[in-house]
């Protein structure tokens, strides 16, 4: 596979992880069908290993987000900017301290962005766990479970498949 190709296909990854925070795109569906699509032009091994690790990974993941209560979004505040700040936090993260870093990260990002918009640490604390408590959990697990794969795709990239 040629690098335009690997390019096009983590552009298509990058557009999945950013879907996890738009509501109504299918952030999980592009990721999965991203790693499909190497997989099937790739054909080695180790391809076809990262996309049954991919399937296992997200069908887990959209089953633990089943799981969690459902998103209460109206009432809480939720702009477009935390989203967007929380997802960068939590991307930065994954790559600063790698997988784990996530978490914080996400976390970090509403925290940020409730600190610029409220004024101190007191105020920003309580809404952040009221973000986190109303949808940030959901979000979260689903993104991880995004971030698992593309970190598992560029892993089998680099290694080569």
């Amino acid at each position: 596979m040629g690098v335009w190709q690997l390019m096009m296909v983590g552009g298509v990854m990058l557009l999945g992880l950013l879907g996890v925070i738009v509501p109504g795109v299918p952030g999980p569906w592009l990721v999965w069908a991203a790693v499909l699509w190497w997989a099937l032009h790739v054909q080695t091994g180790l391809a076809w290993f990262t996309l049954v690790g991919a399937t296992a990974v997200l069908v887990l993941d959209q089953v633990v987000v089943w799981l969690l209560p459902a998103r209460r979004l109206r009432g809480v505040g939720i702009t477009r900017r935390m989203a967007a700040y929380a997802g960068l936090g939590a991307v930065v993260g994954f790559f600063l301290v790698p997988v784990v870093g996530a978490v914080p990260g996400f976390i970090g990002g509403i925290y940020g962005t409730e600190r610029v918009r409220l004024g101190g640490h007191g105020p920003a604390k309580a809404a952040t766990r009221t973000v986190m408590r109303a949808a940030g959990t959901s979000v979260l697990v689903e993104l991880m479970g995004c971030l698992l794969v593309v970190g598992a795709w560029a892993g089998a990239v680099v290694m080569g498949a």
